[in-house]
């Protein structure tokens, strides 16, 4: 896997194949960009060129040659979990590819990439040399799921890593980094592809043209989001995912309109409820009611009228209520609300 297959990074990949000609290779990367658009494949492809046991050509500190063992390894997965690559000193790091008896862990990693993660794969190898001899790299798999413990266990190694030692911290939201991993490394930015990369990098694997062709213009520039797009199955999954929250949305909407229509039927037959406090708008008195809620709305007002004769004769205010029960319809009484003693008038200077 070399540069040259990574397609639409041209300043990117020109930047990395700089650094490692001329020998100028910074202890540590931060490759941020959308997902989907070949930062991973970069990664590899550096790594590849970082622990290639051929000597490069002229002109050349580091270059993969493709073919020797530590080459193909280096790009090579094991065929059962954890999947990381076969070489022992290209190490892969991402959230919940290692089992917890692996990391010594009660539970696996749901969340983010643990502290443990860090100790068990980059603590304990930093004071020995790589394996075969080269280099030893680190590829870390959206650095930005690293724990706050993770991230700053990986400070003092990111300051002053191991001879032959390399990080490549792969990211598409650098801003949720820590301030001090930023300090530390050095950025390669990527960018989205262009519709037509999009299009024929998916077109290679076998999707329809006109598939290809509409999934290259809504992915935004994702090989992983319109391969997502092209992808029949995935569809349907997505539209059987979206129908099935729908309609769980729909089940809780009607059952809280269950739930406030029972409500209101509650506060309308208790005693001096809502159907006391608002009159019933007048409806039972004019004889639109059934006899039930006619006689149920009497009782409600006789109710309130010896609550108001109660207040009256307890001295809140000592006036007359501002207007009387008329038919069913209540007003509110200030005289209820007053305070108790003489009212004050306005103040005369």
């Amino acid at each position: 896997m070399g540069f040259e297959r990574i397609l639409g990074q041209t300043a990117a990949t020109e930047t990395l194949e700089r650094a490692l000609r001329t020998g100028k290779v910074h202890h540590a990367y931060r490759f941020e960009g959308p997902s989907g658009v070949g930062k991973e494949m970069a990664a590899f492809a550096f790594a590849q060129a970082l622990v290639c046991a051929t000597p490069p050509p002229d002109g050349y500190a580091h270059r993969a040659c493709g073919k020797c063992s530590a080459c193909t390894r280096a790009v090579t997965f094991s065929s059962e979990p954890p999947l990381v690559p076969l070489h022992p000193d290209v190490v892969l790091i991402e959230r919940g590819i290692y089992s917890p008896e692996a990391l010594h862990r009660s539970r696996p990693e749901l969340q983010d990439i643990s502290v443990d993660q860090i100790r068990r794969l980059v603590l304990e190898r930093a004071g020995f040399p790589p394996h075969e001899g080269r280099a030893r790299v680190y590829i870390v798999r959206r650095a930005d799921e690293l724990s706050l413990g993770a991230a700053n266990a990986l400070l003092k190694t990111l300051e002053e890593p191991g001879a032959n030692t390399y990080f490549v911290l792969l990211t598409a939201r650098g801003n949720e980094l820590l301030p001090t991993i930023l300090s530390r490394t050095l950025v390669v930015r990527f960018g989205p592809l262009a519709e037509s990369v999009v299009r024929a990098i998916i077109e290679s694997k076998g999707t329809a043209s006109e598939a290809a062709k509409m999934a290259a213009e809504l992915s935004g520039g994702s090989v992983e989001a319109a391969l997502a797009l092209a992808d029949p199955e995935a569809t349907g999954e997505r539209r059987a995912g979206r129908s099935r929250r729908r309609r769980r949305a729909l089940g809780l909407t009607r059952a809280r309109q269950r739930n406030v229509a029972r409500s209101i039927g509650r506060a309308r037959r208790a005693p001096g409820g809502r159907r006391a406090r608002l009159g019933c708008r007048g409806s039972c008195a004019r004889g639109a009611g059934s006899a039930r809620s006619r006689r149920r709305c009497a009782g409600d007002r006789r109710a309130r009228t010896k609550r108001v004769a109660g207040a009256r004769a307890r001295g809140h205010g000592g006036e007359a209520p501002a207007r009387a029960i008329v038919g069913a319809r209540a007003t509110p009484l200030p005289s209820l609300f007053a305070p108790r003693g003489r009212r004050r008038g306005p103040r005369v200077r």
